[in-house]
């Protein structure tokens, strides 16, 4: 893919301005600080979000005990997170830039991002920044697009027709986005994947149904169903390194040694 393609600040500008109520706005289901809680706790850490978007993982760490800054380039993001904030809520917005973060080395317990490093063509300049803003001791959690699956293939056809949302995006296996990490001198301490419920098929239909001004439920009762159903069998395959390389997303949380 040629590098004429880029995922800008104006893409995100015009995402968020054009999300303004976060209820129509898909979660991730908690995973990000499900799967972080395995790990430690959070009451008490000081963590950073690279990449705000809604806020909605910042919101939970802080509703756990943590003090969070959620940081963005864009402000109609920003505004998102400030909307949705109680009183008691410690998290603070910081609107900076993923690869120069106006922060003192080693302030952070967790730095992690969703649905961010995939956007960018130097991954490695933005580990690496993270990483100086780490405590020893510290972790970083990086939750991407997962290579192998059908979402790939559209996402890239809708990319070199310049049709994509970001303007432009990879993915990672599980095995790629471990390595990198590594590569930055952090040791992985658990990786995890998700199927999306409902499924990214549908969530693309939807969407563009709404462009052509067709509303339909964001969940409807059959998905709800199948999600109940499932639910063991979904958790005992998720822990099979294999089904790793079969879902949507994956993350990986590592430590600073």
């Amino acid at each position: 893919m040629s590098r004429k393609y880029s995922s800008e600040k104006r893409h995100w500008n015009n995402f968020w301005e054009e999300s303004p109520d976060v209820e129509q706005i898909y979660d991730n289901e908690e995973r990000v600080s499900k799967h972080f809680a395995e790990i430690v706790s959070p009451d008490g850490l000081t963590i950073l979000e690279v990449g705000a978007g809604s806020g909605r993982d910042s919101i939970l760490f802080s509703r756990s005990g943590a003090r969070v800054i959620s940081l963005d380039y864009s402000m109609p993001a920003l505004g998102l997170v400030k909307s949705q904030l109680a009183d008691s809520d410690q998290v603070y917005l910081c609107c900076g830039d993923a690869f120069s973060l106006p922060f003192p080395d080693a302030t952070f317990d967790l730095v992690f991002h969703q649905g961010l490093l995939e956007h960018f063509w130097n991954p490695d300049d933005m580990i690496e920044e993270h990483k100086r803003v780490l405590k020893k001791g510290g972790y970083i959690l990086v939750d991407v697009p997962q290579r192998y699956h059908y979402y790939t293939v559209i996402k890239h056809i809708l990319i070199s027709i310049g049709k994509w949302f970001a303007g432009w995006e990879t993915e990672y296996s599980i095995g790629e986005l471990e390595r990198k990490l590594e590569k930055h001198g952090f040791t992985v301490v658990k990786s995890y994947g998700e199927w999306l419920n409902p499924p990214i098929w549908f969530r693309m239909l939807r969407k563009g149904l709404m462009q052509i001004g067709i509303r339909i439920s964001m969940y409807p009762a059959i998905f709800s169903f199948l999600k109940k159903v499932f639910v063991i069998p979904r958790t005992l395959i998720l822990k099979m390194k294999w089904a790793l390389y079969t879902v949507v997303v994956i993350g990986s949380i590592a430590q600073k040694e």
